[in-house]
């Protein structure tokens, strides 16, 4: 598989050797209750394939057996047993299954109201994870929805799911140093930031810095800091109709071709692109 995505297109490709087994909003109040748009699990095999470009809310995807392949940050990355990848809102998104190969997982989906699609939500972007927990609770709830059981008793297994996230994202949550430098990012995007400058505000060395970030978040500090500005830029661009120049100086570039760029690696559009595509909506199926 190609280093970069290339061009992509909006695709929805499941294929009669898949089995998907989903529990949405639409069919269970609890879900939509808890702003989660639909939770699901599979065994895939060629062709499914999936390319999400307007992805409006987080996508939690965990895989349990087999390899597949998945489109995080600009770039490519096998999905094996074990492996738990977190997408946020505005990016590109795209995962498939693998020839001669099947892949089990499961899925939790956001609607963009939810917290956890906030830009101020900050989880690791891929982490092992024992996901075999998370996979079982969303059977359960399945099973209680299919039985037409009360919201009581589905609101049981979604507080499983939500617990199961919650520790998967919890290990930047543990971190004060690091929670104390993101923050300190976010608030100003548009500072010249670098690793030094960084672990000056965490009060350890650049290396130090570098094992946190990858052990806590899957990305080095600068990939971190790069992900944060496409995704505060991405917020601003569909809600607002500030000039992309503006937006660009906003996170921290005085060059809006580099901007334009970068943009278009994490999100697959162009500034101007994404603008025309956004899609606002409150759920997503």
């Amino acid at each position: 598989m190609a280093g970069s995505h290339g061009k992509l297109s909006e695709t929805h490709i499941v294929g009669a050797d898949t089995e998907q087994t989903i529990v949405r909003a639409a069919d269970c109040a609890a879900l939509a209750q808890r702003q989660i748009s639909h939770v699901g699990v599979g065994d895939a095999a060629v062709p499914y394939r999936i390319v999400r470009t307007q992805l409006s809310g987080t996508y939690v995807h965990a895989s349990l057996g087999g390899e597949g392949r998945i489109l995080l940050d600009g770039r490519w990355r096998p999905h094996r047993a074990g492996m738990v990848s977190l997408a946020p809102a505005h990016v590109l998104h795209a995962f498939h299954a693998i020839p001669s190969k099947r892949w089990q997982y499961c899925w939790v989906r956001y609607m963009p109201t939810s917290p956890r699609s906030s830009i101020n939500f900050v989880a690791p972007v891929m982490a092992r994870f024992e996901a075999e927990a998370l996979n079982h609770a969303i059977l359960g709830l399945h099973r209680e929805v299919q039985a037409g059981s009360n919201t009581g008793s589905a609101t049981l297994w979604i507080d499983l799911i939500e617990h199961y996230i919650t520790r998967f994202a919890e290990p930047l949550q543990r971190e004060d140093r690091l929670r104390a430098v993101w923050n300190a990012v976010q608030a100003d995007l548009a500072q010249p930031w670098t690793v030094d400058s960084l672990a000056a505000r965490a009060k350890i060395s650049g290396e130090h810095l570098r094992r946190l970030c990858q052990r806590s978040l899957g990305r080095s500090p600068m990939q971190q800091l790069t992900y944060l500005r496409m995704q505060h830029a991405a917020h601003r661009l569909a809600t607002t109709e500030e000039k992309i120049e503006d937006v660009a100086h906003l996170v921290g570039y005085q060059n809006p071709f580099a901007f334009s760029n970068t943009f278009k690696r994490m999100t697959g559009f162009r500034p101007s692109q994404f603008r025309l595509h956004r899609a606002p909506r409150a759920s997503d199926a």
